[in-house]
């Protein structure tokens, strides 16, 4: 059976007639050239003031069971849970929280430090720079030139107060049978829970604030 002439391996006389070239030299180049010249003169200010109180009674009992069988024949998965819980919570307390706040913030100078930003330069009205040609050089050129004055103020006064009671009894039973045969699965999941919560409290929450702000 002859071979296809695609698959058909060359003769020696083949070989011997092939040949080859050196590949020229490649040009590398930039792909992304960027240059950033950043000048900036910042005040930033942002006095804070928060206040948190709170009363909390947090019960959290969890009861759990769990049995399996994977792949077992003739076998049996009981799970039982049983919980009894009981749960008695009483807040007799104050919260208070108080923010009170005077701030007084001072940005009306140019630049950092008191020291007057410089004049821009002044412009003839005619543009100098030159665009280079968008088919040659990096395919991507970016030149940024900043120059910015800032100033920001952020006077922030909070407060929170907080009274709260928080439960959760949590009964689990899990039982499975899985891909098995002649097997049985119980679970049983019992839960007696009896809470009692009491808040006799106060939660004050008090936020002053006074800013003078000169920018």
């Amino acid at each position: 059976m002859s071979q296809p002439d695609d698959l058909r391996p060359l003769s020696p006389e083949e070989l011997a007639a092939e040949t080859g070239a050196a590949l020229p030299d490649k040009e590398v180049i930039s792909l992304l050239d960027l240059n950033a010249d950043l000048d900036i003169a910042l005040d930033a200010a942002a006095p804070i003031d928060l206040a948190v109180a709170a009363n909390a009674n947090v019960a959290a009992p969890i009861d759990a069971a769990a049995a399996a069988n994977v792949l077992s024949v003739d076998s049996s998965a009981q799970a039982l849970s049983d919980q009894g819980v009981l749960i008695d919570q009483g807040i007799t307390g104050e919260a208070v929280a108080n923010a009170p706040q005077d701030s007084t913030v001072d940005q009306s100078d140019d630049a950092v430090g008191g020291e007057p930003a410089p004049a821009p330069a002044p412009t003839t009205g005619e543009a100098t720079e030159t665009v280079g040609d968008p088919l040659s050089g990096d395919l991507l050129d970016i030149d940024i030139d900043l120059a910015a004055d800032v100033d920001l103020a952020a006077p922030v006064a909070g407060a929170v107060a907080a009274n709260a009671n928080v439960a959760a009894p949590i009964d689990a039973a899990v039982a499975a049978n899985i891909g098995s045969v002649g097997s049985e699965a119980t679970a049983v999941a019992q839960q007696d829970a009896i809470i009692t919560q009491d808040i006799d409290a106060s939660a004050q929450a008090t936020a002053d604030q006074s800013s003078t702000i000169q920018q």
